[in-house]
């Protein structure tokens, strides 16, 4: 399977034209989604589902994933069946340059 089928096996990920800023703030402003954020922006690569440390129910998680991959702040792929999960730096760069990095900046600052 290509990496595009394995992202399309997940569907819901907006193209980078349709990412709005509104949609970026509504999903940072949970404390569970910065945190999931915060995660994957200190992670050396991409990083499986099972792996964070959020204090959420398997189904709450899910959901904030969700949340987080519809407003286009994450992109999830299969790698067999691992659902991972990246930043999608580039496309939020270019359409709010240095927004990522200011939020995460802020959520590091918040947690301490």
């Amino acid at each position: 399977m290509t990496a595009q089928a394995a992202v399309d096996r997940i569907g819901d990920h907006p193209d980078a034209a349709d990412i709005t800023l509104q949609r970026i703030l509504e999903a940072f402003a949970d404390p569970v989604r910065r945190s999931i954020v915060r995660q994957i922006a200190r992670a050396a690569g991409d990083t499986a589902c099972g792996t964070f440390d959020i204090s959420v129910t398997r189904s709450t998680g899910t959901h904030h994933f969700r949340v987080l991959r519809q407003s286009g702040l994450i992109r999830q792929y299969y790698v067999g069946t691992s659902k991972m999960n990246t930043l999608r730096r580039d496309d939020l760069e270019q359409a709010f340059p240095g927004l990522l990095d200011a939020l995460i900046a802020a959520a590091d600052r918040e947690a301490g």
